[in-house]
Protein backbone atom coordinates (compact mmCIF):
# COMPACT_ATOMS: atom_id res chain seq x y z
CA UNK A 1 0.00 0.00 0.00
CA UNK A 2 1.42 3.39 -1.03
CA UNK A 3 0.93 6.24 1.44
CA UNK A 4 2.07 9.72 0.45
CA UNK A 5 3.51 11.96 3.18
CA UNK A 6 4.22 15.68 2.99
CA UNK A 7 7.82 16.87 3.66
CA UNK A 8 6.96 18.36 7.07
CA UNK A 9 5.42 15.11 8.32
CA UNK A 10 8.37 13.12 6.99
CA UNK A 11 10.83 15.45 8.75
CA UNK A 12 8.93 15.15 12.04
CA UNK A 13 8.86 11.36 11.78
CA UNK A 14 12.62 11.30 11.15
CA UNK A 15 13.20 13.54 14.19
CA UNK A 16 11.11 11.19 16.32
CA UNK A 17 13.10 8.25 14.95
CA UNK A 18 16.40 9.88 15.98
CA UNK A 19 15.13 10.44 19.54
CA UNK A 20 13.74 6.89 19.66
CA UNK A 21 17.06 5.42 18.52
CA UNK A 22 18.96 7.35 21.20
CA UNK A 23 16.61 6.25 23.98
CA UNK A 24 16.29 2.68 22.74
CA UNK A 25 20.07 2.16 22.64
CA UNK A 26 20.28 3.19 26.31
CA UNK A 27 17.10 1.97 27.97
CA UNK A 28 14.79 0.28 25.45
CA UNK A 29 11.27 1.39 24.62
CA UNK A 30 11.97 3.43 21.50
CA UNK A 31 8.88 1.96 19.87
CA UNK A 32 6.81 3.92 22.37
CA UNK A 33 7.76 7.00 20.32
CA UNK A 34 7.79 5.68 16.75
CA UNK A 35 4.59 3.60 16.71
CA UNK A 36 2.27 6.39 17.95
CA UNK A 37 4.02 8.85 15.60
CA UNK A 38 3.38 6.60 12.60
CA UNK A 39 -0.25 6.12 13.61
CA UNK A 40 -0.67 9.88 13.99
CA UNK A 41 0.74 10.34 10.48
CA UNK A 42 -2.23 8.36 9.15
CA UNK A 43 -0.67 5.01 8.29
CA UNK A 44 -2.92 1.95 8.74
CA UNK A 45 -1.98 -0.21 11.75
CA UNK A 46 -0.57 -3.20 9.83
CA UNK A 47 1.64 -0.87 7.78
CA UNK A 48 2.74 0.88 10.98
CA UNK A 49 3.96 -2.40 12.49
CA UNK A 50 5.91 -3.47 9.42
CA UNK A 51 7.43 -0.04 8.77
CA UNK A 52 8.39 0.33 12.42
CA UNK A 53 10.17 -3.04 12.30
CA UNK A 54 12.18 -1.90 9.27
CA UNK A 55 13.23 1.33 10.99
CA UNK A 56 13.89 -0.42 14.31
CA UNK A 57 16.15 -2.98 12.66
CA UNK A 58 18.45 -0.19 11.45
CA UNK A 59 18.76 1.15 14.98
CA UNK A 60 19.13 -2.18 16.75
CA UNK A 61 21.89 -3.43 14.43
CA UNK A 62 23.87 -0.22 15.03
CA UNK A 63 23.51 -0.39 18.82
CA UNK A 64 24.20 -4.13 19.01
CA UNK A 65 27.36 -3.82 16.89
CA UNK A 66 28.60 -0.96 19.09
CA UNK A 67 28.16 -3.02 22.26
CA UNK A 68 29.81 -6.03 20.59
CA UNK A 69 32.79 -3.96 19.47
CA UNK A 70 33.22 -2.66 23.03
CA UNK A 71 33.19 -6.31 24.27
CA UNK A 72 29.92 -5.85 26.12
CA UNK A 73 28.21 -8.73 24.29
CA UNK A 74 29.58 -12.26 23.82
CA UNK A 75 27.63 -14.04 21.03
CA UNK A 76 29.01 -17.48 21.93
CA UNK A 77 27.97 -17.16 25.56
CA UNK A 78 24.43 -16.05 24.58
CA UNK A 79 24.04 -18.36 21.55
CA UNK A 80 21.14 -20.29 23.09
CA UNK A 81 19.22 -17.08 23.72
CA UNK A 82 19.96 -15.86 20.18
CA UNK A 83 18.51 -18.97 18.57
CA UNK A 84 15.47 -19.14 20.88
CA UNK A 85 14.71 -15.45 20.28
CA UNK A 86 14.70 -15.95 16.50
CA UNK A 87 12.38 -18.96 16.77
CA UNK A 88 10.04 -17.15 19.18
CA UNK A 89 9.81 -14.04 16.98
CA UNK A 90 9.06 -16.12 13.88
CA UNK A 91 6.27 -18.02 15.61
CA UNK A 92 4.90 -14.83 17.15
CA UNK A 93 4.49 -13.12 13.78
CA UNK A 94 2.93 -16.22 12.21
CA UNK A 95 0.25 -16.52 14.90
CA UNK A 96 -0.46 -12.81 15.41
CA UNK A 97 -3.57 -12.90 13.23
CA UNK A 98 -4.78 -16.20 14.67
CA UNK A 99 -5.22 -15.27 18.34
CA UNK A 100 -7.08 -12.64 20.32
CA UNK A 101 -4.74 -10.07 21.84
CA UNK A 102 -7.38 -8.66 24.22
CA UNK A 103 -6.10 -10.50 27.29
CA UNK A 104 -2.46 -9.73 26.47
CA UNK A 105 -3.21 -6.05 26.00
CA UNK A 106 -4.96 -5.91 29.39
CA UNK A 107 -2.24 -7.78 31.29
CA UNK A 108 0.75 -6.11 29.59
CA UNK A 109 0.56 -2.76 31.47
CA UNK A 110 0.47 -4.59 34.81
CA UNK A 111 3.55 -6.62 33.86
CA UNK A 112 5.39 -3.46 32.84
CA UNK A 113 4.50 -1.74 36.12
CA UNK A 114 5.88 -4.73 38.01
CA UNK A 115 9.03 -4.42 35.92
CA UNK A 116 9.29 -0.74 36.83
CA UNK A 117 8.85 -1.50 40.54
CA UNK A 118 11.57 -4.12 40.34
CA UNK A 119 13.95 -1.70 38.61
CA UNK A 120 13.37 0.92 41.31
CA UNK A 121 14.32 -1.37 44.18
CA UNK A 122 16.70 -3.87 42.60
CA UNK A 123 20.36 -3.63 43.56
CA UNK A 124 22.35 -2.64 40.48
CA UNK A 125 25.88 -4.10 40.15
CA UNK A 126 28.70 -1.60 39.76
CA UNK A 127 29.73 -0.68 36.22
CA UNK A 128 33.17 -2.23 36.76
CA UNK A 129 31.59 -5.62 37.47
CA UNK A 130 31.74 -6.96 33.92
CA UNK A 131 31.79 -10.71 34.63
CA UNK A 132 29.26 -13.01 32.99
CA UNK A 133 27.70 -15.79 35.09
CA UNK A 134 29.14 -19.29 35.02
CA UNK A 135 27.62 -21.33 32.19
CA UNK A 136 25.55 -24.33 33.35
CA UNK A 137 22.73 -26.56 32.08
CA UNK A 138 20.23 -24.55 34.10
CA UNK A 139 21.61 -21.34 32.63
CA UNK A 140 21.26 -22.73 29.09
CA UNK A 141 17.57 -23.52 29.63
CA UNK A 142 17.05 -20.11 31.22
CA UNK A 143 18.46 -18.50 28.07
CA UNK A 144 16.24 -20.61 25.83
CA UNK A 145 13.07 -19.89 27.81
CA UNK A 146 13.75 -16.18 28.14
CA UNK A 147 14.68 -15.85 24.47
CA UNK A 148 11.63 -17.72 23.19
CA UNK A 149 9.13 -15.86 25.40
CA UNK A 150 10.48 -12.39 24.67
CA UNK A 151 11.03 -13.16 20.98
CA UNK A 152 7.45 -14.41 20.73
CA UNK A 153 6.19 -11.28 22.47
CA UNK A 154 8.16 -9.03 20.11
CA UNK A 155 6.63 -10.90 17.17
CA UNK A 156 3.01 -10.47 18.27
CA UNK A 157 3.23 -7.05 19.95
CA UNK A 158 6.57 -5.38 20.62
CA UNK A 159 6.33 -2.32 22.92
CA UNK A 160 8.76 -2.53 25.81
CA UNK A 161 10.61 -5.64 24.59
CA UNK A 162 14.02 -4.06 25.20
CA UNK A 163 12.99 -3.00 28.69
CA UNK A 164 11.71 -6.52 29.43
CA UNK A 165 15.07 -7.90 28.32
CA UNK A 166 16.87 -5.55 30.69
CA UNK A 167 14.65 -6.27 33.72
CA UNK A 168 14.62 -10.05 33.26
CA UNK A 169 18.36 -10.25 32.51
CA UNK A 170 19.33 -8.29 35.62
CA UNK A 171 17.13 -10.58 37.71
CA UNK A 172 18.21 -13.87 36.09
CA UNK A 173 21.93 -13.34 35.53
CA UNK A 174 22.95 -10.62 38.04
CA UNK A 175 24.92 -8.72 35.39
CA UNK A 176 25.44 -4.97 35.33
CA UNK A 177 23.52 -2.47 33.22
CA UNK A 178 26.10 -2.15 30.47
CA UNK A 179 26.16 -5.92 29.84
CA UNK A 180 22.38 -5.97 30.12
CA UNK A 181 22.07 -3.17 27.56
CA UNK A 182 24.34 -5.04 25.13
CA UNK A 183 22.28 -8.21 25.52
CA UNK A 184 18.94 -6.40 25.15
CA UNK A 185 19.97 -4.46 22.04
CA UNK A 186 21.29 -7.58 20.29
CA UNK A 187 18.21 -9.66 21.07
CA UNK A 188 16.04 -6.80 19.84
CA UNK A 189 17.96 -6.87 16.56
CA UNK A 190 17.34 -10.61 16.18
CA UNK A 191 13.59 -10.42 16.85
CA UNK A 192 13.21 -7.27 14.76
CA UNK A 193 15.02 -8.86 11.82
CA UNK A 194 12.94 -12.04 11.87
CA UNK A 195 9.68 -10.05 12.17
CA UNK A 196 10.82 -7.70 9.39
CA UNK A 197 11.27 -10.55 6.91
CA UNK A 198 7.79 -11.87 7.71
CA UNK A 199 6.13 -8.46 7.41
CA UNK A 200 7.95 -7.94 4.12
CA UNK A 201 6.59 -11.19 2.72
CA UNK A 202 3.10 -10.06 3.75
CA UNK A 203 3.57 -6.68 2.00
CA UNK A 204 3.13 -4.64 5.19
CA UNK A 205 6.10 -2.25 4.87
CA UNK A 206 6.39 1.33 3.60
CA UNK A 207 9.98 0.98 2.42
CA UNK A 208 10.81 4.62 1.64
CA UNK A 209 9.57 5.83 5.02
CA UNK A 210 11.08 2.89 6.89
CA UNK A 211 14.52 3.45 5.36
CA UNK A 212 14.42 7.21 6.02
CA UNK A 213 13.43 6.68 9.66
CA UNK A 214 15.89 3.81 9.92
CA UNK A 215 18.84 6.03 8.96
CA UNK A 216 17.82 8.50 11.67
CA UNK A 217 17.40 5.65 14.14
CA UNK A 218 20.91 4.46 13.29
CA UNK A 219 22.33 7.89 14.08
CA UNK A 220 20.41 8.09 17.36
CA UNK A 221 21.38 4.53 18.32
CA UNK A 222 25.06 5.18 17.63
CA UNK A 223 25.02 8.26 19.82
CA UNK A 224 22.93 6.57 22.50
CA UNK A 225 25.12 3.45 22.74
CA UNK A 226 28.32 5.50 23.06
CA UNK A 227 26.64 7.77 25.61
CA UNK A 228 25.58 4.74 27.69
CA UNK A 229 29.09 3.25 27.56
CA UNK A 230 30.64 6.56 28.58
CA UNK A 231 28.31 7.50 31.45
CA UNK A 232 27.26 4.03 32.66
CA UNK A 233 24.43 3.35 35.10
CA UNK A 234 24.18 6.98 36.26
CA UNK A 235 22.54 7.73 32.92
CA UNK A 236 21.08 4.34 32.04
CA UNK A 237 19.06 3.59 35.16
CA UNK A 238 17.05 6.86 35.30
CA UNK A 239 16.27 6.70 31.57
CA UNK A 240 15.43 3.02 31.85
CA UNK A 241 12.95 3.62 34.69
CA UNK A 242 11.48 6.61 32.85
CA UNK A 243 10.86 4.55 29.72
CA UNK A 244 9.31 1.66 31.68
CA UNK A 245 6.97 4.05 33.49
CA UNK A 246 6.06 5.80 30.24
CA UNK A 247 5.26 2.51 28.51
CA UNK A 248 3.15 1.36 31.46
CA UNK A 249 1.18 4.61 31.74
CA UNK A 250 0.47 4.80 28.02
CA UNK A 251 -0.70 1.20 27.81
CA UNK A 252 -2.78 1.47 30.98
CA UNK A 253 -4.57 4.52 29.60
CA UNK A 254 -4.98 3.01 26.13
CA UNK A 255 -6.30 -0.40 27.21
CA UNK A 256 -8.16 0.16 30.45
CA UNK A 257 -9.79 3.49 29.56
CA UNK A 258 -11.50 1.75 26.62
CA UNK A 259 -12.85 -1.02 28.83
Amino acid sequence: MEVLLDPVTLALLCAVAFAAGFIDAIAGGGGLLTVPALLTAGLPPHLVLGTNKLAATFGSVTASYTYYKKKLFDPMFWRHALFATAVGACIGVLVVDQISKTTLEKVLPILILLAAIYSLFAKVPRDDQQQLPVQSQKHIWTQRTQGFVLGFYDGIAGPGTGSFWMVSSMALYKINLLLTSGLARTMNFISNGVALVTFGLLGHIHYQLGIAMGICLMAGSYLGAHTAIRFGSKLIKPLFILMVMAIACRLLWQQWSAA
